[in-house]
């Protein structure tokens, strides 16, 4: 952070030095009379910047503009509110997210990913969008699932005899090590899948899905509580945050998230 802040520093001191050359360069091709005035113009205007107010205003400014940028281009830190990801995430879970990688690649199957479900309407309007940037009383529901599903993939979820389910991908079966249990699957309606049963997000279903060039499908490990794919469909691009790369707190259960 010191690095950065002294980067910022020299900046705006080789800004000021331009800013001051061509400020003076105008200033003498003025009436004397009008240069005289600005001269006492910018003697109040420096002790007014001397103030603490003013350095007060530009340190909160500074602060607010580096930690959208790290948390915008870099990453944040985020914590698990429920269980839907267990046994990989645990409820209260500190964990990291980068979000660099996102300019650069798109997510791969097994990520495990942060982003907004089709349910959050993300606002444009000025607080909202500074909520969300800075995460400071952001108000936006975000989820954490790991992705299933890659544009281009045909997702079905089959059930066997003895109660077990298993994600179908491609019509080949998809093995899963980290799933909290086969049998915990939450059970879909059995007969024809009608359109009202499709329309209504709580009630699960088991594909085949489609997936198109731009969408995901999301599902948390932990299958049988778990609010994904299964019941809101698939997800778009633009609505990912990031992706989670560890778990630093609790010290007991510090681990890399590794991708699969």
């Amino acid at each position: 952070m010191n690095k950065i802040k002294e980067f910022w520093n020299n900046f705006k001191t080789r800004q000021k030095e331009k800013q001051d050359a061509r400020w003076m360069s105008f200033k003498s091709k003025l009436p004397e009379g009008t240069q005289h005035f600005l001269d006492n113009f910018e003697t109040g205007y420096a002790k007014y910047k001397q103030t603490a107010i003013c350095e007060t205003i530009e340190t909160v400014v500074f602060v607010v503009v580096m930690v959208i940028i790290i948390r915008f281009f870099v990453g944040e830190i985020r914590w698990i509110p429920s269980g839907s990801m267990k046994p990989t995430l645990k409820e209260g879970d500190r964990i990291v997210v980068e979000r660099f990688s996102r300019f650069f690649s798109a997510p791969k199957r097994g990520d495990i990913m942060v982003f907004y479900p089709p349910s959050t309407q993300l606002s444009r309007k000025p607080l909202p969008l500074l909520k969300r940037l800075t995460g400071i009383k952001c108000e936006d529901v975000a989820y954490i699932k790991r992705v299933i599903g890659i544009p281009g993939d045909k997702i079905e979820i089959k059930y066997q005899e003895n109660g077990a389910a298993y994600v179908y991908i491609n019509d080949k079966k998809y093995k899963e090590d980290y799933i909290k249990s086969i049998y915990d699957y939450t059970p879909c309606p059995k007969g024809e899948i009608t359109p009202e049963m499709y329309a209504n997000i709580n009630q699960v279903k088991c594909g085949p899905f489609y997936l198109d060039e731009d969408s995901y499908f999301m599902m948390g490990d932990n299958r049988g509580n778990s609010q994904d794919s299964r019941y809101w469909g698939t997800l778009k691009r633009d609505r990912f945050v990031g992706r989670a790369v560890s778990v630093f707190w609790p010290i007991k259960r510090m681990k890399v998230l590794k991708r699969l």
